[in-house]
């Protein structure tokens, strides 16, 4: 049998870049995605990038919602959008939830989401990009040896948390999905 090639991905963090950020969005009618979000993965999709949501998901450990609701959240954003995957982060190390109260490489900006991507599907890095509206979003890129754009829809440069410098800073997605290259 011969090698799969490995085709370049798209990963997006959620809030900021897919939907409106909402502090801790706990269900499906809280969930605002952006408009132009399902032509934007449709256009990325067309130029040969899988799309990958990895988003830090702490309303879990903090019992704000369930990792039921979560999920549910995710099988509504695939179907809206036409994300090919989400990987999320249930954790955060002052957690009330016990059992999701942790340090762990999953949470942005630690590269476990992408890594677990990587086991699910045939990526190459190198050719890759991270999507994000926060620092955590960028370093984890970084972290990732991958591209990062930091977009505005969200956080942006106003509300980092952290120095960081992104290889873009843009607007929105749509200027994303624009700027990529073919694959």
């Amino acid at each position: 049998m011969g090698r799969k090639v490995k085709k370049p991905a798209v990963f997006l963090d959620r809030d900021g870049v897919l939907t409106e950020e909402n502090s801790y969005v706990a269900s499906v009618e809280q969930l605002k995605i952006f408009p132009y979000a399902a032509e934007c993965i449709q256009k990325m999709r067309q130029k040969g990038y899988d799309t990958i949501v990895v988003t830090n998901q702490s309303g879990v450990a903090r019992g704000l919602f369930t990792e039921e609701a979560l999920r549910e959240m995710n099988t509504f954003l695939m179907e809206q959008t036409g994300v090919d995957a989400v990987f999320y982060c249930p954790h955060h190390p002052h957690g009330k939830i016990e059992k999701y109260r942790k340090n762990c490489n999953c949470r942005k900006p630690g590269t476990g989401m992408f890594e677990a991507a990587c086991g699910e599907f045939e990526i190459d890095l190198s050719r890759s990009y991270m999507i994000g509206d926060r620092a955590g979003d960028i370093l984890a890129g970084q972290n990732a040896g991958v591209g990062t754009i930091l977009l505005e829809s969200g956080y942006g440069t106003a509300g980092l948390e952290a120095d960081v410098t992104p290889d873009h800073v843009m607007q929105d997605l749509r200027d994303a999905a624009a700027y990529l290259p073919d694959a």
